[in-house]
């Protein structure tokens, strides 16, 4: 099993500080605390063998809940550590105009000599997203088939499918729904052809010449790219377009039986449209929760004031999340607690022995090749914050080697 750490980041404080420091994101110092913080915990998961340490992409978080995205962190982030990879899960890919994305992904792979990682993500909090994409015919997804939704992921995967274009080994163009590459397009003016059709890559010129294709630069330094994930998967039609395009799921579905479909799906996608034997989890990943404890009761209690019982309740919740945790048959609203949140195999809570026969059950039941784990950096005290991750380290990774 391989360890991915996943810090959100956020302004630490608690919330009685943020009231008191409203808008908490404004204010300087909390920055520069969340930053040593960042830097501390990256170089403990380093130390420990983690495989990444990942980030969301959120924007306008006053709160200081949601503070990750730009490529300027991760650069940060792998600059005080030697190993472990870096990036973002995920990249919120309809933001993006997908060439800059393309170029600004390779420059953070050749600074880092392959030391990155690119997760993706489809948008739903419309704060930010709607702001940023206000010049393309396209909000939030919303996961129900709604013809928004549906739209969005047009947007998703035309983003995704340029992507992997720009970072070939050669120059292309694109003719889609929302992006023409070279734009306009067919064929663009470009008075410096002579030089390009010199000195530059095949077929960007054409006889006419005006520019036909374009080359993005650099290319990753890891090839063809650098690891790629879907960002915290729900739905069984999201599993198998990952499995058909080699893409990582990180899993958020949690209670066992829901799980282990969802695992028997990709192996099952890439078995028919690839033809590849996979053993079950392979290439397939899930986010946790994890808190430790004398007892249970301890462990629970601290996840109440952590990212679970405050970050989901009062923030995540309304965004739909908590869907997740509905149990077969069950009507109406799903419980806000932490209590469903550990029924349900999410949150795991206790000493380190209790949690590791978790981390078992997890291993027997669907085996996944990635464990990410959703830090508490920011919203617990940092002494608690590095204490989890010490026990994590040295109590429960050496029993999954990966």
């Amino acid at each position: 099993m391989k360890f991915v750490y996943f810090m959100l980041p956020a302004l630490p404080a608690t919330e009685r500080e943020r009231e008191a420091l409203r808008p908490i994101g404004h204010r300087t110092e909390k920055w520069q605390q969340m930053l040593t913080e960042i830097r501390e915990l990256a170089k403990m998961a380093d130390d420990y063998g983690f495989e990444a340490i990942c980030f969301p992409e959120h924007h306008l978080h006053t709160e200081g809940m949601e503070m990750g995205g730009p490529s300027s962190l991760y650069l940060d982030v792998a600059h005080h550590t030697k190993n472990i990879k870096v990036g973002p899960v995920g990249y919120v890919m309809p933001s993006h105009n997908p060439v800059k994305l393309a170029i600004d992904t390779a420059w953070l792979d050749q600074m880092t000599q392959g030391r990155t990682v690119v997760g993706m993500a489809r948008g739903y909090q419309e704060r930010w997203f709607n702001a940023l994409t206000q010049l393309l015919p396209v909000q939030t997804a919303t996961s129900d088939a709604s013809e928004r939704d549906k739209l969005n992921r047009e947007l998703f995967e035309e983003c995704y499918q340029i992507l992997k274009l720009a970072w070939k080994e050669e120059a292309f163009s694109y003719d889609g729904k929302f992006y023409q590459f070279p734009y306009p397009h067919p064929a663009s003016p470009w008075p410096a052809g002579d030089y390009t059709r010199r000195f530059g890559a095949d077929g960007e010129m054409g006889d006419d010449g005006l520019l036909h294709k374009i080359s993005v630069v650099p290319k990753p330094y890891q090839k063809p790219h650098p690891k790629m994930f879907q960002a915290f998967s729900m739905s069984e039609n999201t599993i198998r377009w990952t499995a058909r395009e080699g893409i990582t799921p990180i899993i958020l579905t949690s209670i066992p039986e829901d799980y282990h479909k969802m695992v028997e799906a990709y192996q099952d996608e890439a078995h028919q449209h690839l033809g590849h034997e996979l053993a079950l989890g392979e290439n397939t990943g899930v986010l946790r929760s994890v808190h430790f404890g004398r007892n249970k009761d301890e462990a629970m209690r601290q996840a109440a004031r952590g990212v679970s019982g405050v970050g989901w309740k009062h923030f995540w919740g309304h965004h739909g999340f908590y869907e997740v945790f509905r149990r077969a048959g069950e009507t109406g609203d799903v419980p806000r607690t932490i209590e469903r949140m550990e029924e349900s195999h999410y949150l795991y809570a206790g000493d380190p022995g209790a949690v590791a026969e978790k981390m078992h059950e997890l291993a027997d039941n669907g085996n996944p090749e990635y464990f990410v784990w959703w830090s508490d950096q920011g919203m617990l005290p940092f002494n608690e914050v590095r204490r989890n991750l010490q026990l994590f380290g040295e109590k429960i990774m050496p029993q999954f080697p990966g």
